[in-house]
Formats: structure tokens, sequence, C-alpha cells
């Protein structure tokens, strides 16, 4: 008999604890978890085709998607939009000044008279790329990018008043 009753009250503490164990995991907050960068800010974007005019300066775009997305006229300085998708995207006129675009896919987007000063774009492609009238001021790029920019070079940032071609160091 009181080798029966050690069995349950062992099977009772056992119980108990497994039961604390479940609820403590089971209730534990998403916020304790540290979330990739990826999606850090994904809900506080609320992404749509139309971005234009927009205040999004310092937010992060990481391994996004944003083809076709119109960010025209948006202030997107210190923004962050590495390893992203902007094939066609429209950011004509766009403040990209500080902005960190490592690896970013460019291609066919409208650049024209975008602000690019300061910005890191190391690894990003720009293949028929409209930068009629783009600062690249002090923009930090290969010297593969820097040739393939300056054969497309045109026009003056309207807001700057820097040449596209002298930005770039043509």
């Amino acid at each position: 008999m009181a080798n029966s009753l050690s069995l349950l009250s062992r099977f009772k503490a056992f119980f108990a604890i497994f039961l604390l164990v479940a609820i403590v995991f089971i209730t534990v907050p998403e916020a304790w978890a540290k979330r990739p960068p990826e999606i850090r800010n994904q809900d506080d974007l609320n992404i749509r085709k139309d971005m234009h005019g927009e205040d999004l300066s310092g937010y992060e775009f990481v391994k996004f998607d944003l083809r076709g997305i119109d960010f025209s006229k948006s202030n997107l300085t210190g923004a962050v939009f590495n390893n992203s998708k902007l094939n066609g995207a429209d950011l004509h006129g766009a403040n990209l000044q500080d902005a960190l675009a490592y690896a970013t896919d460019f291609e066919a987007s409208d650049l024209s008279d975008a602000n690019l000063s300061n910005s890191l774009l190391m690894e990003s492609s720009f293949d028929s790329a409209l930068i009629d009238g783009t600062d690249f001021t002090d923009a930090v790029l290969s010297r593969i990018q820097q040739k393939q920019l300056c054969s497309m070079a045109s026009g003056t940032n309207s807001s700057t008043g820097v040449e596209t071609a002298y930005s770039l160091g043509c």
C-alpha cells in the first residue's frame, strides 16, 4: 500500500510539473521571441501599390517584394532595402538620402530626379533603370556599377541642382 501511495504521489507531482510547464510555454507572448529583420515591421508598413508621398524614413524593407510599387515623392531617408526587389517601382523624386540598398534589384525602376546621396548601393542592379536627374553624390557604388550608371547618366536633379553625371564622378 505504501508503495502504491508513493507511486501515486510521484504521478501527481509529475503531472503538476508537466501542467505548469505546458501553461508557461503555451501562454508565452509572441513579443518575447526575437523577430528577424525581414518581418520586423511588415505589419506596420501596410504596403500597397500607391505609396506616393509617404514618409517612410528609417523603415526596413529587407527581402521585400516591392515590384511595381509607387514610391514617387516619398521620404525614404535612411530606409533599408537590403535584398529587396524594386523592379519597375516608381521612385521618381523620392528622397533616398542615406538609404541602405545592398543587393537590391532596381531593374527597370524609375529613379529619375531621386536623391540617392550618401546611400550604400553595393551589389545592386540598375539594368534599364531611369536615372535622368538622379543625384548619386557620395553614394557607395562599385566601379562596375559606376561605369554602367555613367553610360546612362543625364539630367540635373531638381531639388539638389546636381547633374547626374557629376554626382557619379563620370
